[in-house]
Formats: C-alpha cells, structure tokens, sequence
C-alpha cells in the first residue's frame, strides 16, 4: 500500500487543452453538490467552456435532495461532509455512475461500496503548491514559537520569548508519504538546507528514504502526507510518538485521524513534544468550516490542544488558494468528462 496519492487521481489536463468549441460537444449534465460561492462562480465559468450544464447546490449530497441529480450520470461532490451508503444507494437509483471529489482524499466515501452497486469513484488533482506552501508555513511558525509570540504582542507584551527559535537549516525533518504534496514540501526544503529523510512504501523520489522508526528517531520535524485509509489510520500512535525525538514537532497538513489525538495532547504537555501545528484534526467534521463562536465545543481534545502555547491549529485551509481551487473545479468536469468519453457506448 503506498503512502502517496492514490492511483484514482484523474492526470492534471493542461489549461492548453481546454475544448476549443463546445458548440461540437453533446451538452452533459452534472450536479454538484456541497459548492460554496467560490466554487459556484467557477463552476458557472468553466462548464460551459466544457458543454456542461451544472447544477449547483450548496446542500452536501444526501437521500433529501437526490432529485437534484436525475437525468445527470455525473456528479461532483465535495470533502467537508461524508456521503453515507443509504445516499450513494440513492443516487445509483437516480442514475448516478460517476462521482468526482472535489479533494484528494477519500476517506468522506465508502469507494468500495460505492463500486459494489456500480458507481466510479475518482479524486481530482490539484496544485499541490498550495498545501506545501502552507506546511513550511506551520513549521516555521511552530519552530520560531510564533503563536506565543503573536499572543504576547496581542496584549503589548513585547518582550523577548523565553524559547529561542530554531533554523531550519540545523534540523533534520522528516517527510511521511511523498506523492505530489509530499514531493513538494520536500523541494522546498532544500532550500532551506536542511537534511531531509523520506518515508513512502513505494519510494519515488530521489530522497533519502529510511524505514518509519528511524524517520521518526533521527527527525526534529515530522511532516504528515499520506492518505489516509485503514493501513495510515493513526500511523503516529503513541507507541510510535514515544519512538519520536524528543522536543520533537509534528506537522499535519493531511488528515486527522493519520495521528493520534488522544496520544498526542499528553505528549505535548508533558513537554515530550516541542509543539505542533495542525491543519487537520480528529472530529474536525461539523466544527472546521462553520461559525461556531457562539456555540460549544463538544472536542475536548481540540479545545485543549488550543489552549497550548506551543500548538497551532488551522480549520483545515492549506489547499484554500485560487489556483489549487480553479484547479479542483476544471479537473472535476473534465473527470466527468472522461467518464462518459470511456463509456460512452455503455
């Protein structure tokens, strides 16, 4: 099982290649479902471009709206809500073959019982810039102590920090998965001219690869690029967080439940861990992307986590950048696209 995207990745068209005409393509329906104002306005953009009639909705795809797909073999779908079997059965009763997600992950969809009543599941490539840019980000910030910083000068305390920064350059960092995203990170880090160790069970790169326990013995950060499935399911547990350096960082720019949270908060308080800065986070569903100041916050975990000085948490927006975003919303119809080319005479 590979630590890198999953082969289901439709291949990245170039902009070069958008259809010159759409009056000589067969117009093709789509629903897309849970599509927020930004990505409405791209989809109502480009599809037409593309032959594309879209139908929007902001709703996440359930058995209540189903009706909003009929007549569309095509579908997108995006990653903040996770699409039960009783709404993928739905939607095959309506019709629906083809599901494109609008994220890299998969974990919101049970693919294979999405295959076992005759439905394809694909993801979409985007640019993986986006999240790299974001993860070098959350490492400096966690290793020049920025959210205390910052929170002492919120209050005009401006004193120096009573922990000294790190450079980049005097650490080793350790890079789990290395697809697209985790290629990227690692090309950036080079620069910085900092000794870089790689962990994927298919290694691709030219990366100095070593097995997972030494990655995580020799490292001072640890960088989080997998997908997630039942293989990488808290691939840092805490036996596997004792094995870590210590003072050690962790970065997770991937998904939540790659590490364990219940593991992870006693390892920061104790001062095991140097710190953490987290995009993605266990239970992060119904709290991550909504506005929840003025109601409670049932994730204990979270709560403490961000009561830490030395944890930065982000509401799951690394790949929240224009372009990653164009990218998504082009690569989803042309999915759909190429769908329907291969099977057309299904």
């Amino acid at each position: 099982m590979s630590y890198s995207e999953p082969a289901r990745t439709a291949a990245r068209r170039p902009r070069s290649l958008v259809l010159a005409s759409s009056s000589a393509v067969p117009k093709l329906g789509m629903t897309i479902y849970g599509c927020g104002q930004d990505e409405a306005g791209l989809f109502q953009e480009l599809a037409p471009r593309f032959g594309v009639v879209p139908t929007i909705t902001e709703a996440a795809a359930s058995e209540a709206n189903i009706e909003l797909a009929f007549g569309n073999r095509c579908i997108s779908v995006g990653h903040k809500t996770r699409v039960t079997n009783p709404t993928l059965l739905a939607l095959r009763e309506a019709g629906v073959v083809y599901i494109s997600t609008r994220s890299i992950g998969y974990n919101h969809i049970n693919v294979t019982y999405a295959e076992s009543v005759g439905m394809t599941v694909e993801n979409v490539a985007y640019s993986p810039d986006s999240v790299a840019d974001y993860t070098l980000m959350l490492m400096l910030m966690a290793v020049r102590n920025a959210k205390s910083i910052i929170r002492r000068a919120d209050v005009h305390d401006y004193r120096l920090n009573d922990t000294r920064g790190k450079e980049l350059r005097d650490l080793t960092i350790g890079v789990i998965g290395t697809g697209r995203i985790g290629a990227a990170v690692m090309h950036r880090l080079r620069g910085f001219g900092c000794r870089i160790l790689a962990y994927d069970s298919r290694p691709k790169t030219s990366a100095a690869y070593v097995p997972l326990d030494e990655l995580l013995r020799q490292s001072d950060i640890v960088t989080l690029h997998t997908p997630l499935n039942a293989d990488t399911h808290h691939l840092l547990d805490g036996r596997r967080i004792d094995r870590m350096k210590h003072g050690a960082f962790i970065i997770n720019t991937g998904r939540g439940s790659l590490l364990d949270t219940e593991a992870l908060v006693p390892a920061l308080e104790s001062g095991r861990l140097g710190g953490a800065a987290l995009d993605v986070l266990e239970g992060e569903e119904g709290i991550f992307y909504a506005d929840c100041r003025n109601k409670t916050i049932e994730s204990k975990p979270l709560l403490r986590l961000q009561q830490l000085p030395n944890v930065v948490i982000s509401p799951h927006t690394a790949y929240y950048t224009d372009h990653a975003l164009s990218d998504t919303v082009e690569n989803s119809i042309i999915n759909c696209l190429r769908f329907e080319s291969r099977n057309q005479h299904g």
